[in-house]
């Protein structure tokens, strides 16, 4: 077994994969009353087509999400209700590129663990079962559609980008969801949930050497095939178009525009491409910055209004959202900052603060339980998210600065409104 120490941020990992292909990870945290467990497959959304077995396998969108929801159902009852009534808190969900399923415990944690591996690790589906699941997922998707922060989401994603599945949604469509069937949800389960495809990361008070002898005793040992994936052809960084908008039953209008990135798809460096435009969307218009304070003070934006960056299957993103009387003033006075960042570079002061209360952030991070989901994440995407304090520290403003001005040119940029039902844009 591996042992990882990690003397920055005061944490230690030991790490063993098993035959089957299984990476474990065991966060050593002692003292602590509660314990994790989080098994997650490299399974999302967005993969729709994937070549396995030699060949190319399309499926309909939202089976991932779907296979999810039936996984808990099992020969012996519900394996939710069974974590439940074992002291445990359980979950899952399904995002564009992972599904996790996890619990917390301050009891029973071993037991616990077997029933998730189990579960997870042994599919039971019947055509009546899933017949029902595809009313209920197609009420959920329903109720989605009539959301407008969903469709405020996704008609931006459509604005930038023309071929990425990332611009459906995880959860697919009513039609779609109608093609799914039994035997649709065991082929992809047996490709992506095999150990190979998969990692168990654990955290808490726990035995390293117990964790991996139940993980050997309730998995398969064999190996699996890793499916390649298809998100469709390179996207280009002009969108497909700058403007948008649709009205809704909102009382206010909503926002969100960005600019697409091209980023590296794995290890260290996507790790340091991330923690740089992070720094830069926060230094440009996080709460402590300047044209933040200023837009409020002048009444433009409310708290509401963030700005972030993304990252998966293949695209990256900035982006600004929030609600607005004139969303278009907001836009252009966040342009403005835009482009004097880009010719005069950030204020080192400012930016050593924000990286500062980044650190911080991190840190802070390490005892919630999206840790443990952030590390997987990290692993599937070929780097150590415990390493991330140590690359931050090594960020500059001038890196930041070079983010700006390479990937939020006004060309790049997008953005859609939802207005309120009879407002008129003047």
């Amino acid at each position: 077994m591996k042992q990882n120490t990690y003397e920055l941020i005061r944490e230690q990992v030991y790490i063993e994969r098993l035959d089957n292909g299984l990476p474990i990870f065991v966060i050593k945290k002692p003292g602590y009353y509660k314990s994790y467990a989080f098994f997650a497959t490299n399974y999302g959304g967005v993969d729709r087509r994937f070549k396995h077995g030699g060949e190319w396998i399309d499926t309909p969108e939202g089976v991932a999400h779907f296979l999810e929801h039936k996984m808990f159902d099992t020969e012996d009852g519900n394996a939710l209700a069974m974590l439940s009534e074992n002291g445990a808190q359980p979950n899952a969900y399904t995002s564009t590129d992972i599904t996790g399923y996890h619990f917390a415990s301050t009891e029973k944690f071993y037991e616990n663990l077997e029933i998730l591996l189990s579960f997870v690790s042994v599919p039971y589906f019947t055509k009546d079962s899933v017949e029902k699941e595809q009313g209920i997922i197609a009420q959920e998707i329903r109720m989605t559609e009539d959301s407008p922060d969903y469709t405020l989401y996704y008609d931006f994603m459509k604005l930038l980008f023309r071929h990425n599945p990332a611009r459906h949604s995880v959860a697919g469509t009513v039609e779609s969801i109608a093609e799914i069937t039994d035997e649709t949800l065991y082929a992809c389960h047996k490709i992506f949930y095999n150990p190979s495809n998969m990692a168990l990361v654990v955290a808490g008070d726990v035995d390293p050497e117990k964790v991996i002898a139940i993980a050997k005793k309730i998995l398969p040992t064999e190996r699996g095939e890793i499916p390649q994936r298809d998100y469709g052809d390179p996207e280009i960084p002009e969108p497909v178009a700058r403007r948008a908008e649709r009205t809704m039953e909102v009382s206010e209008p909503m926002f969100i525009f960005g600019a697409s990135a091209e980023y590296p798809k794995r290890g260290a460096d996507r790790l340091r491409f991330g923690l740089t435009a992070r720094l830069a969307m926060r230094t440009l218009a996080g709460k402590s910055s300047p044209l933040y304070l200023r837009m409020y003070d002048e009444g433009l934006v409310k708290s509401d209004f963030g700005a972030g960056f993304e990252a998966t299957a293949g695209i990256a993103f900035t982006e600004f959202d929030g609600q607005a009387a004139d969303p278009e003033a907001v836009f252009a006075a966040v342009m403005a900052e835009v482009q004097r960042v880009a010719q005069e570079g950030f204020n080192e002061a400012l930016f050593e603060r924000v990286k500062k209360a980044t650190f911080g952030g991190i840190l802070r991070s390490l005892d919630g339980e999206n840790a443990w989901d952030g590390y997987v994440r990290a692993h599937f995407r070929g780097y150590d998210s415990f390493e991330t304090a140590d690359v931050l520290l090594g960020i500059t403003a001038a890196d930041a600065h070079a983010f700006v001005r390479e990937f939020m040119q006004p060309e790049r940029f997008a953005m859609m409104v939802v207005r309120p039902k009879g407002a008129v844009n003047v």
